[in-house]
């Protein structure tokens, strides 16, 4: 076990001045807070614009499959046509 592991950590004596640090520790401790909520939303708002573009490729892609469809169906039909005249 190192020292700094069994260190004992000063904390003033006097009750005001514990209370001083104690509630200098709690500003700290909600201005981390805050900063962490503020990530957090920074974080949520870049998710819904990522999103946003998944979807807008998702809905070209349906669209690009269904353009596709459309030509198959034509394709098929003129094949269905020229083997019908070939018959």
């Amino acid at each position: 076990m190192n020292q700094a592991a069994g260190a004992i950590i000063a904390f003033p004596c006097q009750g005001e001045a514990r209370l001083r640090v104690a509630l200098r520790k709690l500003e700290l401790a909600l201005d981390d807070q805050a900063l962490a909520f503020q990530e957090f939303r920074l974080n949520m708002a870049l998710l819904g614009v990522s999103i946003g573009g998944l979807q807008h490729s998702l809905e070209a892609y349906g669209g690009t499959l269904d353009n596709l469809a459309g030509g198959l169906a034509a394709a098929h039909q003129l094949a269905a046509e020229a083997q019908r005249l070939l018959s």
